[in-house]
């Protein structure tokens, strides 16, 4: 009786973690293809602006002059002390953040000097988010510019408290949130923050 028991746990385990790398497959496969988009979408931008002699895009942009649909592919976030490049969505639902790092709608745009937040799964696009320090950067490109920012503080919060999305204005804040603990299975009760100014 116990052999059965026994057997049924291993059958139903590794049904679990074959569905999981299953499940991390394809999420890796949409950031690739949703980071291979974006890359060339931008570069067709820089060529237009190179034919049509216009200089590097301004980045005194107004909220009002930059328009996305949820799910379009926005830009591209780069953390270099972790080695990650990775797609940046408009909008952080479920579809969005299979694709990549989610921008929060209610929150600006690089270069708009308020509160720019990013959401991103701790077992996908943020793995390793823990391992930054203050000091380090982050760079995220846009079609209208290259924003590079250093982190300042990075915070654990319950995962209600929304108090994280804030208006920083005039000073402009990067915010990326994630679920912790990274190294938990299931729903974590916790977010983990990174603050990161604009250089």
């Amino acid at each position: 009786m116990l052999k059965k028991v026994a057997l049924s746990l291993l059958v139903v385990g590794l049904m679990f973690i074959g569905y999981a790398s299953v499940q991390l497959k394809s999420a890796h496969q949409s950031e690739k293809t949703a980071l291979a988009e974006v890359k060339k979408s931008m570069e067709k931008i820089a060529l237009y602006q190179e034919k049509e002699g216009m200089g590097k895009p301004g980045i005194e942009t107004s909220q009002g002059e930059l328009s996305f649909h949820q799910g379009q592919t926005i830009g591209i976030l780069q953390i270099p002390s972790i080695h990650k490049e990775l797609p940046i969505v408009e909008g952080t639902d479920e579809d969005a953040l299979k694709q990549g790092v989610g921008h929060y709608t209610g929150t600006v745009y690089p270069g708009q000097k308020d509160q720019v937040l990013l959401s991103g799964h701790r077992d996908t696009v943020f793995t390793g988010l823990d391992k930054l320090k203050n000091g380090d950067t982050i760079v995220v490109k846009m079609q209208h510019g290259t924003f590079t920012y250093a982190i300042v503080d990075t915070k654990i919060v319950d995962e209600n408290d929304t108090t994280v999305i804030r208006s920083t204005a005039p000073e402009e804040m990067l915010t990326l949130s994630t679920c912790y603990p990274f190294r938990y299975i299931g729903n974590a009760s916790k977010r983990y923050i990174v603050f990161a100014k604009l250089m």
